[in-house]
């Protein structure tokens, strides 16, 4: 297949992430991270099973993967337990606008034009709209104050992974398989924490099913027809396909949590977009 279909394949899948993160936002993060990681790296077990080298990266590498997977996810499911979903949802998708703010410092030879910063402007004006329209959300008091924490860790979620993505352009190339290398740590890592960490918890029936999803889907095959895409295609090309991502999860989100389309909303998700297209057409 091309780049655009795989690009499109993982598209698809992280579009449900935010709307299964909220379904399942009962259950403890780190128990929920551990066990969607953990299910998501099995569709490469076969593979290194049959040729150990399928896993074979440098310590380096395995860090950067675990830093990647297990801090964004963690962090984002933490933002949708404690944030209106809606908002967190939009606000971590400023990654984009982290690449463009962040690729000066952790890239050499790249730099930063105006019309970069005029990008990352507008994305956090639609981040502050998101946050300031949250309002309606949140119970006043002592709740108002626990919805505005919750937008810190969709931040640090955003953070992670565009430094994520833009270190792994410092590291030797690794093959797609070893992604599973990384949600099988990061997952038993979680579930480490879990059980220090955490009250234990039982699981229903509906619980495993969506976990299941979780794994199989956003948290697993994503990850995989993602690299899948950026080794065969251009990389430009395919992040400007990603940012059907916001706008197709966000309106998912607000199905699942029966909320209408605010002004503030539709305005927050319009600029974050319109900054992030902008950011990548900078030269």
């Amino acid at each position: 297949m091309s780049s655009t279909v795989y690009a499109l394949l993982a598209i698809a899948l992280w579009t449900s992430l935010a709307s299964l993160g909220t379904a399942l936002s009962h259950l403890p993060p780190f128990l929920l991270t551990g066990l969607a990681l953990i299910i998501g790296s099995v569709p490469s077990w076969p593979l290194v099973l049959r040729d150990r080298r399928a896993w074979k990266v440098p310590p380096r590498t395995l860090a950067l993967g675990i830093y990647g997977l297990f801090g964004y996810h963690f962090l984002l499911f933490i933002a949708l337990r404690h944030a209106p979903p809606v908002e967190a949802n939009l606000v971590n998708y400023l990654w984009p606008l982290f690449m463009v703010v962040l690729a000066p410092v952790l890239l050499p030879g790249v730099s930063l034009r105006p019309l970069h910063v005029v990008a990352a402007l507008l994305g956090f004006a639609g981040a502050a709209t998101a946050i300031l329209g949250a309002r309606s959300g949140v119970a006043p008091g002592a709740g108002a104050a626990a919805g505005y924490w919750g937008f810190l860790p969709a931040l640090g979620s955003a953070f992670i992974w565009a430094s994520y993505s833009l270190w792994t352009k410092r590291v030797a190339a690794f093959p797609t398989s070893a992604i599973g290398l990384f949600g099988l740590v990061s997952g038993a890592l979680s579930l480490i924490c879990h059980a220090l960490l955490e009250p234990p918890v039982a699981l229903s029936t509906r619980d495993w099913l969506l976990v299941a999803l979780c794994g199989l889907g956003p948290l697993g095959a994503a990850f995989f027809v993602w690299d899948m895409a950026l080794k065969r295609g251009d990389a430009r090309q395919i992040g400007i396909l990603s940012y059907i991502t916001p706008l197709a999860s966000t309106s998912l989100l607000l199905a699942v949590t029966g909320r209408p389309l605010t002004w503030s909303i539709a305005l927050a998700a319009a600029l974050i977009i319109a900054a992030a297209v902008m950011g990548t057409r900078a030269r």
